[in-house]
């Protein structure tokens, strides 16, 4: 009989953005560029929020993989699937920029409206209307004021 040489452990978001943050999630030189626009990357902060399933995320712990950034891997979590969503969560929650398939780099930008519990791609009307969270990825901040 083979022996099982995975396992599926569920881990919430927050898990997932401290993995990021301290550089724990690695993201092998295979992987693609980042293809989402901002719309879809909308859509997956709707979905985590409404509760919906957004699929799984595979990590692979080897520790002579070679990295995006040239580097080996050294026990990492490697992505070997969900590179898009978490790249999406880096840019929308933590502010990273993203380095687009044509090889632009780019911030993207999601809004919020706390009274109508609506996301949306950011854009100058959004600006302008103070009923608006601008950028969610202030609420991430390590500073950040959410009141009391």
């Amino acid at each position: 009989m083979a022996t099982q040489r995975y396992s599926v452990t569920p881990h919430p978001i927050e898990t997932l953005l401290t993995w990021v943050k301290s550089g724990e999630i690695a993201i092998p030189e295979i992987q693609r560029p980042f293809v989402w626009d901002s719309t879809k990357v909308r859509n997956l902060i709707d979905s985590l929020y409404q509760g919906y399933p957004v699929g799984y995320l595979i990590a692979w712990r080897n520790p002579n993989l070679r990295l995006k950034d040239g580097t080996i891997s050294a026990g990492k979590r490697t992505l070997i699937d969900g590179q898009q969503r978490v790249t999406a969560l880096m840019a929308a929650l933590l502010g990273h920029e993203v380095l687009t398939k044509d090889y632009e780099t780019v911030r993207i930008r999601i809004a919020f409206h706390p009274g109508e519990e609506r996301f949306e791609v950011h854009n100058s009307a959004i600006a302008k209307d103070r009923a608006w969270i601008p950028d969610i990825s202030h609420l991430f901040a390590p500073d950040a004021y959410l009141g009391d």
